[in-house]
């Protein structure tokens, strides 16, 4: 069998995607880590439509790619126009990209309806595209675009635009799902058929979400010969996002017997998934197979309790393989078995504390009735677990703060924090504006203990949710805070509960701190490193 090769489109096809932009630098940044992980080919853009896809091609040129190729995506010519007068094909080559990917229409419909040109001139804007491409010394992969839906409209047609490419010496022809409308079931016999019409030319899929079915056409197209697969990290991409490569790819690898990656590189998945989610600034999917935060996390305590002895039992594989790590979650549902695999995940021994594990399950379930929800909170319950048990050593303390806010007439709101914390002995006051009370109650800490832990400038915030736990109170009923916070490779989720909306934020925001904090001393004191404290 033929390896599988690996097509990234984030750079391109991955922007289409609703409220998600790069600049030509982030593109690099991105670009680098897909060629480190084993990518083969990296679709860096579409140089002929815009300035800065023609900046990352020159940044690219700069750089060095150990493994992947980089292509230039562009469409064919023009009706009526030589290639060799074309602006987009002579864009592609000016990009200096070794590989042109160029889509060309398959669907009747948009021939006639949307280039408005005749099926025949379609046919020619395929084969001159290909052939000038291929004079030019470029590897072509032609994506034959809505081709499962001109299939069936319009078969003979269909087929006879992916034989103008294959007579015309393309390398690779993608077959798309443009619409992404097509089942599992659609797939195995349009392959065939393009098969026995072209021969042993080899072909690639390239699908769309729209029906939650991107990866599982995309794996049984692989199965029906496909030898190259597109699609993106995370799935980013127009509509309902393209097929997600950090799904396919262990699915690949350590499912189907089909390696397109080395071991050592699907173990940098997880951090790869979140490098492009956090350039994107895109909240992570906590459910994302594989990758995502929940994707073997396990609450139930009967689940724990299997798991603690054989984690097969309730886990698909090893959550190691693909970088990501086992995740016991606590809330009112949790037993002893959670409470104790959490501590131990957290680096506590209960047992040499000679701590009853009972009484923590008990403290928790009694401050979930009260509207607290661990299962959310890692961070919140490393804090709870150290209080309870003794442990607790703040890195700071609060002695106050205070919050304003200011409306003059139909100015925007104006929020300002004053904040008072005591690290060391030392007491430390500082103010700062925001966005909004919460806003600026994060700038002032921040900026208090920047003072004394330069690590802080590694932490950020990603998401700030407010929950109503009891309507029937109006105003005045209890709010839950939660804190989503990350640095370069760590996520952690902290809670606060209050009926003052502002108090609930401070605690979900002061838990946030100090858990980051405390890992960061932990980090340093493995290293035997000093935590750099300095006295201001």
């Amino acid at each position: 069998m033929e390896p599988i090769l690996l097509y990234d489109t984030t750079l391109r096809d991955g922007t289409q995607g609703e409220n998600i932009s790069f600049s030509a630098e982030e593109k690099l940044k991105i670009a680098l880590r897909l060629d480190d992980i084993g990518i083969h080919y990296i679709e860096g853009g579409w140089p002929g439509s815009n300035p800065r896809d023609m900046q990352f091609f020159e940044l690219a040129r700069r750089s060095s790619f150990k493994h992947a190729r980089l292509a230039a995506f562009g469409c064919t010519r023009k009706p009526g126009r030589r290639p060799e007068e074309d602006p987009q094909l002579n864009t592609l080559i000016a990009s200096g990209a070794s590989v042109a990917a160029i889509f060309g229409k398959s669907w009747d419909l948009h021939v006639t309806q949307v280039l408005e040109t005749r099926l025949e001139e379609n046919l020619a804007m395929i084969r001159d595209s290909v052939s000038f491409l291929r004079r030019n010394h470029r590897e072509v992969i032609y994506d034959a675009e809505h081709f499962f839906d001109g299939f069936r409209h319009n078969r003979e047609y269909a087929l006879a635009t992916v034989a103008a490419a294959a007579e015309a010496g393309a390398d690779v022809i993608v077959l798309c799902d443009t619409n992404g409308g097509s089942l599992p079931f659609d797939i195995p016999p349009v392959f065939a058929d393009v098969r026995s019409r072209l021969g042993r030319v080899r072909l690639g899929i390239h699908t769309h979400n729209d029906c939650g079915l991107a990866v599982a056409n995309s794996l049984t197209a692989v199965t029906a010969g496909a030898v190259m697969v597109q699609g993106t990290v995370n799935g980013y991409g127009e509509r309902c996002g393209n097929a997600d490569l950090t799904a396919i790819v262990p699915i690949l690898s350590l499912k189907m017997g089909r390696p397109c990656m080395s071991a050592a590189n699907i173990k940098k998945l997880k951090s790869l998934s979140r490098l492009v989610g956090e350039t994107a600034n895109v909240v992570p999917l906590h459910g994302r197979p594989f990758v995502g935060r929940s994707a073997f996390a396990h609450k139930g305590g009967v689940h724990v309790s299997a798991i603690m002895k054989t984690p097969e039992a309730y886990e698909h594989m090893d959550p190691g393989l693909v970088g990501n790590q086992r995740r016991v979650l606590v809330s009112d549902l949790s037993g002893k078995s959670n409470v104790e695999y959490k501590a131990r995940e957290l680096g506590l021994d209960l047992e040499a504390g000679g701590i009853d594990s009972r009484r923590i399950v008990a403290e928790v379930k009694q401050l979930e009735q009260s509207g607290y929800q661990f299962d959310v909170a890692d961070g919140s319950f490393k804090v709870l677990i150290e209080k309870l048990t003794d442990t607790f050593r703040p890195l700071f303390e609060l002695e106050s703060f205070r919050v304003t806010i200011e409306k003059d007439k139909d100015q925007p709101c104006q929020s300002h924090a004053t904040v008072k914390v005591r690290v060391g002995g030392k007491a430390e006051i500082t103010a700062a504006e925001g966005y909004g009370p919460v806003s600026a109650l994060d700038n002032a800490l921040r900026k208090a203990l920047g003072r004394f832990f330069p690590d802080l400038d590694t932490m950020r915030l990603t998401d700030f949710k407010v929950r109503v736990i009891d309507g029937n109170r109006g105003t005045a009923a209890r709010v839950r805070v939660l804190i989503d916070s990350r640095d370069q490779d760590h996520i952690w989720s902290t809670i606060g509960v209050s009926e003052d909306i502002i108090e609930a934020s401070w605690q979900a925001l002061a838990d946030s701190f100090q858990y980051k904090l405390a890992r960061e001393k932990a980090l340093r004191s493995n290293r035997q490193e000093p935590l750099p404290l300095k006295m201001a």
